[in-house]
């Protein structure tokens, strides 16, 4: 009786379209669900493992928007009869937010697929985003839409790219950067992602080749306008590292760095990448959750404020050099809510069948710069561009 409960809660009227936002009271999910509240058309209802968990924040944004348009119910992804329980929601589509994808396989998406419901996740890991094109053919022969990475990275980042590219007749250089505020709070999953590749080495575009990098190595000052100032950022490995050189031909460089704003986290993470390097350490991702409760020690200080940028270089259409830099500044503790806005968009373009693409691919190229202002309604989050 209590599992033909929870089948029948993930079951929305008719009307609405549909979607079933998986991890949806997560760090990320419960977000990426606020920004979906503001699109009348949509329904969703949060999923996970804790249904008491997930039918809270339901009853929340019903009260909050005073309307019945969030549902809960109980999906555990590890477990039998996935794509049964999703086509049991009546799902339209579904938005895999249970990270960390690093590890993870294709499992949810594939369920998607036998469900005929379309797919989008908030993936940021270089190999995750970049191979669910092995379910191209699948979701092609079903018409459905399978996208990995709709994140900062490099669903954001690869919009960006896009919308300065055009400004250059050569794009040698690509540089993207992120660093949030330490007093902005920080969810267990990425804690454990940034830790995975913490010293671990990886392929990186530089000099119009593959060279090897390592996590949280490459240490380089990032400034930013306030109030975020300046900021250390070390190597990380993202899907920008592999998708761009193939994005865009003759690019000699790609790289992308991220940083914590205090020095003492930052440069202990830095050690630590030492230490992995040396052999000292396995992996850190399996120290992710007392790394966190020690890193939250020191949550007090610092601010929160956080940036992203990206900048480009080259030669102008009238082939002179050229350099341009955007920048996102969020602030107000708002910085979270940029990895949740692409997904935000998807949801909102298939509900209103303004994208006809099928097939499975990584998320970039799909959405535009523009795109992303209007789901960034009430946030403290700010962007501007530059030119020299």
């Amino acid at each position: 009786m209590t599992e033909e409960k929870n089948i029948s809660a993930c079951s929305p009227g008719e009307s609405a379209y549909k979607v079933l936002l998986i991890g949806g009271y997560g760090f990320f999910g419960r977000r990426l669900a606020e920004r979906l509240a503001l699109d009348p058309l949509l329904h969703v209802t949060i999923a996970g493992r804790d249904m008491a968990a997930a039918q809270m924040l339901a009853d929340s944004l019903n009260r909050r928007t005073a309307t019945e348009r969030f549902s809960a119910c109980r999906i555990d992804v590890s477990e039998a009869g996935l794509a049964t329980r999703i086509r049991a929601s009546r799902a339209d589509m579904v938005i895999h937010a249970s990270g960390p994808f690093q590890g993870q396989g294709y499992e949810v998406a594939r369920a998607c697929i036998e469900a005929r419901v379309h797919y989008a996740d908030l993936a940021d890991g270089r190999d995750f985003v970049s191979g669910i094109i092995t379910l191209d053919a699948d979701a092609r022969q079903a018409d459905l839409f399978v996208t990995s990475g709709a994140s900062s990275v490099p669903a954001l980042s690869g919009a960006v790219v896009d919308e300065l590219a055009g400004n250059f007749s050569e794009l040698h250089g690509i540089d993207v950067g992120i660093s949030p505020g330490n007093r902005t709070e920080r969810g267990l999953a990425t804690v454990g992602a940034i830790l995975g590749y913490c010293g671990a080495s990886f392929p990186q575009w530089r000099a119009g080749r593959w060279q090897q990098a390592f996590g949280w190595q490459g240490l380089r000052r990032q400034n930013y306008r306030a109030p975020v100032g300046g900021r250390w950022l070390a190597n990380c490995d993202v899907p920008d590292l592999q998708l761009f050189p193939e994005r865009y031909p003759g690019v000699q460089r790609v790289s992308f760095g991220a940083g914590l704003e205090l020095p003492l986290l930052h440069f202990g993470v830095w050690l630590m990448s030492g230490m992995r390097r040396a052999g000292l350490v396995q992996n850190w991702s399996r120290h992710a959750a007392i790394l966190k409760k020690l890193s939250d020690l020191f949550i007090r200080f610092g601010s929160d404020a956080g940036a992203m940028h990206v900048e480009l270089d080259g030669l102008g259409i009238d082939g002179a050099k050229q350099h341009r830099r955007w920048t996102l500044i969020a602030a107000n503790g708002d910085g979270p809510y940029v990895p949740v806005l692409a997904s935000a968009i998807l949801a909102g373009k298939l509900a209103r069948n303004q994208t006809t693409r099928r097939g499975a691919f990584p998320c970039i190229g799909i959405l535009k710069l523009e795109d992303f202002l209007d789901v960034m309604q009430g946030l403290a989050i700010t962007t501007e561009s530059s030119a020299k």
